[in-house]
């Protein structure tokens, strides 16, 4: 099914329902070139230095972190509910210990704009090129958000990605929204 471009917010809610029931899939890639996918369940968009940009946090120990280090180029792939098991696995094992599409039976595609590739069985895309990062400064963190999510110190860096294309099956909201009922 060919997927048609979008304003970057038309699929914002879904995209956030998506986020908070299951979790979104965050790709990236060496610079080898190989794909590696992780499950993402933090995620921020909005308008910065007059550009669109989605923030995703990633932590240190993650072997998606050195793949941003290589290549600052990321998407993020919203699936339907159906995947649920293959989202769960992406953010339950690690990259350096084998192929999470293969596993899954996720399958990487070509990406418009970006190196990194997406997940075809995604209904909503977005590709973004790294224009910025930042680690989480622990004596500026909340203590309440400290204590629950970095009780063992692996702080996050955040990556602001300037959205370079956005877009989405032609039924992907009835299809997110299916998934709600």
């Amino acid at each position: 099914m060919t997927k048609q471009p979008i304003k970057l917010f038309d699929l914002w809610q879904e995209t956030i329902d998506s986020l908070t029931r299951d979790g979104l899939l965050l790709c990236s890639a060496g610079a080898d070139g190989k794909p590696n996918v992780m499950t993402i369940g933090w995620l921020a968009g909005g308008a910065i230095w007059s550009k669109p940009i989605l923030t995703v946090l990633v932590r240190p120990s993650r072997f998606t972190y050195s793949r941003l280090s290589q290549v600052n180029e990321f998407t993020v792939n919203v699936l339907p509910a159906s995947f649920a098991e293959a989202i769960q696995h992406c953010g339950t094992t690690s990259g350096r210990d084998g192929d999470k599409f293969a596993h899954t039976g996720l399958k990487p595609v070509p990406a418009q704009k970006v190196r990194v590739p997406i997940v075809e069985q995604g209904v909503v895309h977005y590709e973004c090129r790294v224009v910025h990062t930042n680690e989480v400064i622990p004596a500026n963190l909340a203590a309440d958000i400290k204590a629950s999510a970095y009780s063992d110190g692996d702080y996050h860096r955040v990556y602001f990605g300037e959205v370079l294309a956005a877009y989405a099956a032609p039924d992907a909201r009835e299809k997110l929204r299916r998934a709600l009922l």
